[in-house]
């Protein structure tokens, strides 16, 4: 699920603020963890590991 705007590739820190509402909701550990260390590094202007990456993007598919 992409938002207007954004790179399929790199989530941004706002849709990993979403994506961790849900799974917290869910009790969705791998990914709450996943979202965790995407917005930390998008806090640090870093880029995210493509494995969080994949775990946002299959989040909603």
């Amino acid at each position: 699920m992409a938002l207007l705007g954004q790179d399929l590739e790199r989530p941004s820190g706002e849709t990993a603020w979403t994506v961790l509402d849900a799974a917290n909701d869910l009790g969705d550990i791998i990914t709450i963890d996943a979202c965790r260390r995407v917005i930390d590094a998008d806090l640090r202007g870093e880029t995210p590991a493509r494995s969080d990456m994949a775990v946002l993007t299959a989040f909603f598919a």
